[in-house]
């Protein structure tokens, strides 16, 4: 009788050789299929403290003000960088970004280019992110990332 319960007990270990060898493949797997690619997205960006609103920033310490209108949709009806209108085009906006900044390596930590975005409370997100793509940089003819602002700073959205 004690022989059959042995014997019952053994069939019932599990063989954990083809679990760790399909471990094993996918750990593989992973490693040879991983691609490091460069950073997106890595932006100073400061967002507006809570309050009433009635502090104005000196114009020295913000050069640069970019103006983001939006109709009642959400649509990006026009844009003006330091008052100068750029209509709806993106391309308008990184070059004069280019004509007031140039194309030097930025300084890092406070020292470089700020730029305050300042948009309509209903404006569509897209545009924001367009807008930000626009000042901070662009990638050149060689592939190379050439950064333009990378001091980002929103204003309290309009209503």
């Amino acid at each position: 009788m004690r022989m059959r319960h042995e014997v019952e007990h053994e069939k019932n270990e599990l063989n954990m050789t083809s679990m760790i060898d399909i471990v094993f493949l996918l750990l593989v797997f992973f490693v040879m299929t991983f691609k490091i690619v460069e950073m997106e997205g890595d932006f100073t960006v400061r967002m507006p403290l809570a309050g009433n609103g009635a502090t104005v920033s000196d114009i020295t310490d913000l050069p640069l003000k970019l103006r983001l209108h939006a109709d009642n949709d959400g649509k990006l009806t026009s844009m003006s960088l330091n008052e100068i209108n750029l209509g709806t085009d993106f391309t308008k906006l990184r070059a004069n970004v280019v004509s007031l900044v140039g194309t030097d390596e930025p300084i890092e930590g406070d020292q470089g280019p700020e730029i305050e975005i300042d948009t309509d409370y209903n404006l569509r997100y897209a545009y924001v992110i367009q807008a930000i793509t626009s000042v901070s940089g662009y990638k050149d003819g060689n592939d190379q990332v050439v950064k333009l602002i990378e001091r980002i700073k929103f204003a309290k959205p309009r209503r």
